[in-house]
């Protein structure tokens, strides 16, 4: 399974951002899904994820202020991203959340300025 994700930039903060993740292959729509993040000098942390029934889970950091979703017929996960905050910056990767990994795609960056 490839992996792409997409959609990061800058904003400023209190901004938002809708990050997608296409994923390749069939086996997709049988997966729970999830977004992680990366900050500089820090290790990557799952921010959210969805299972393939659509129940969803966020860090307590993100919770309120990010939305997990899922179109299985495109094989693709977002994440929407409100009230952004400068600590939310980092490299943003798409993964499976539980169990052994598909190999990380190259992410995509969000900055958010103050």
């Amino acid at each position: 399974v490839q992996l792409q994700a997409s959609g990061g930039g800058l904003v400023q903060a209190g901004g938002s951002l809708r990050l997608s993740c296409a994923a390749s292959g069939s086996i997709f729509s049988i997966n729970a899904m999830g977004w992680y993040r990366q900050a500089p000098g820090k290790q990557r942390e799952l921010v959210a994820a969805i299972t393939s029934g659509g129940s969803t889970n966020y860090a307590d950091s993100v919770k309120g202020r990010f939305t997990i979703s899922r179109d299985n017929a495109k094989n693709t996960v977002y994440l929407q991203m409100n009230s952004l905050k400068p600590e939310d910056t980092a490299v943003y990767y798409c993964n499976r959340p539980y169990g052994s990994s598909w190999p990380f795609g190259q992410g995509t960056l969000v900055t958010v300025s103050s």
